[in-house]
């Protein structure tokens, strides 16, 4: 039997690759998130028979409560959570991931520095402090930061039927307390290498990492969510390998590392899509702090008249943002699109910007949940060139993914690449108000003659547009 145990473990780690590999494309990711599934399912059932086979006995009670508990958690979430949601549950996921690698890796480490555990051969105790120190820095930090980037995603927290908006606060002096407390944190993994039995180390690494994410994560404002979130899933991935190391557990390292690695090259894609670094992300404030004031005025149009307008367009391209998550439009906008194809024969497409939205391919799940065609949402490098020959630009809900002061090289938004909207024939923009973005520059392409703006809630718009097209 302990022979199936390598085979059980390489099958667990060639559906996480294969899992991965199917999340490159919309029209594959389902079917690589049941590879995944299968994979972490084949991993589990793997680690309780080769726990069995070493210990001889084991508390199935527990093990099996915790199965049922966390499946039923798991389903539940799955179920009561809106897609609009779903940054706030890919960020709380990740901290719970780490937290759990940091959690495996405290217990096993506490068996070794009490004796009741033998070092695994090839290992000593001060090898395994090391990984331990690192599990714990990359574990509670990523739990923390999690943490705080859900509430920062969700817009705050509620406590007693009180509205709390989460800050983002970050003044000049805080990047060398993030130094030092990384450091600190360095120095005790030192000392605790040297001082094996001394648990204090550890409880020490633990309170720091904690506050070390909060601090991290606290000066980051909305528009680089989506860099946050990816960071933040690489890091839990990496806290895994460290604990798959202390527990000399295949599987672990292999999946913790493909995770870790995925979520670094999302990150670094990310921070490409903004123009920015890492560094400046982590280091650096964007937007959220002087705002311009919006001083010029645009006469608002009406559903009917755009309804005209789309009325014998030959192409239609459809630039989703942030707006449409929040209104919760993306059926009607589906419903747009159908109609558009259906009456006049109009080829629609959707412009789909990197960050646009809070999490990576926010836009992409919206929609694919109201079951666009994959094939029609076309990446912002690909569908850019399209622009020129478009009739009309639709835009709901998006700023400065398509803010043409972007091309000026000044200002926050100074060499992010956007969507090229304003190079459409007509555009329409669909926006509660004129307010700025994020980044607090105002938008161009709000006043220029060949724009349309429909003022007001994404939903209701998209609906009275709907029924406008409707009736011609």
């Amino acid at each position: 039997m302990e022979a199936w145990i390598p085979l059980g473990y390489l099958l667990s780690a060639a559906l996480f690759i294969f899992g991965l590999k199917k999340l490159g494309h919309p029209r594959t990711a389902p079917r690589g998130n049941q590879y995944g599934a299968m994979g972490m399912l084949v991993a589990v059932l793997t680690t309780i028979v080769d726990m069995q086979l070493a210990s001889g006995g084991m508390n199935w009670e527990l093990i099996i409560a915790g199965l049922v508990v966390g499946s039923v958690i798991g389903i539940i979430m799955a179920i009561k959570v809106e897609m609009t949601g779903m940054p706030e549950l890919v960020a709380l996921f990740n901290g719970f991931g780490g937290a759990a690698s940091a959690l495996v890796a405290l217990s096993e480490t506490w068996k070794y520095i009490e004796g009741s555990a033998v070092v695994p051969e090839g290992l000593t105790l001060q090898v395994i402090m090391l990984a331990a120190g690192l599990s714990a820095l990359v574990g509670w930090m990523t739990l923390t930061g999690s943490i705080l980037a859900m509430f920062k995603l969700k817009g705050g927290i509620e406590i007693f039927g009180k509205w709390f908006s989460t800050p983002t606060w970050g003044p000049s002096w805080l990047n060398p307390v993030k130094v030092l407390l990384t450091l600190s944190v360095l120095a005790l993994i030192v000392m605790a290498i040297g001082e094996p039995t001394n648990t204090n180390y550890l409880w020490a690494i633990i309170g720091i990492s904690c506050l070390l994410g909060i601090v991290l994560v606290l000066p980051i404002g909305g528009a680089d969510m989506p860099v946050v979130v990816s960071l933040l899933n690489s890091l839990s991935g990496i806290a895994a390998a460290f604990t798959g190391f202390i527990i000399s557990n295949p599987v672990l390292i292999v999946a913790g590392s493909l995770v870790g690695a995925s979520g670094l090259i999302l990150t670094f894609i990310m921070c490409k899509a903004m123009n920015r670094t890492l560094p400046d992300v982590l280091f650096k404030s964007f937007g959220g702090t002087t705002k311009e004031t919006v001083t010029r005025t645009k006469v608002g149009s009406d559903p009917d008249e755009v309804a005209m307008m789309v009325d014998g367009a030959q192409k239609v391209i459809i630039v989703p943002g942030y707006g449409m998550a929040v209104s919760q439009c993306q059926h009607q906008v589906k419903e747009f699109g159908d109609l558009l194809e259906e009456k006049f024969d109009t080829e629609v497409k959707y412009a789909i910007h990197p960050v646009a939205g809070r999490m990576p391919g926010h836009m992409n799940v919206l929609l694919a949940e109201a079951n666009v065609p994959y094939e029609q949402l076309i990446e912002m490098d690909e569908i850019n060139p399209e622009f020129p020959e478009c009739d009309v630009a639709v835009i709901i809900g998006a700023n400065d993914t398509c803010n043409p002061a972007a091309r000026t090289g000044e200002g926050p938004l100074a060499g992010m690449p956007i969507i090229d909207a304003d190079q459409a024939r007509t555009v329409v923009i669909i926006k509660r108000s004129l307010s700025v973005g994020y980044a607090g520059v105002d938008n161009d392409l709000f006043y220029m003659d060949k724009t349309m703006m429909l003022f007001g809630d994404g939903k209701a718009m998209m609906t009275g547009l709907n029924n406008a097209i409707k009736e011609i």
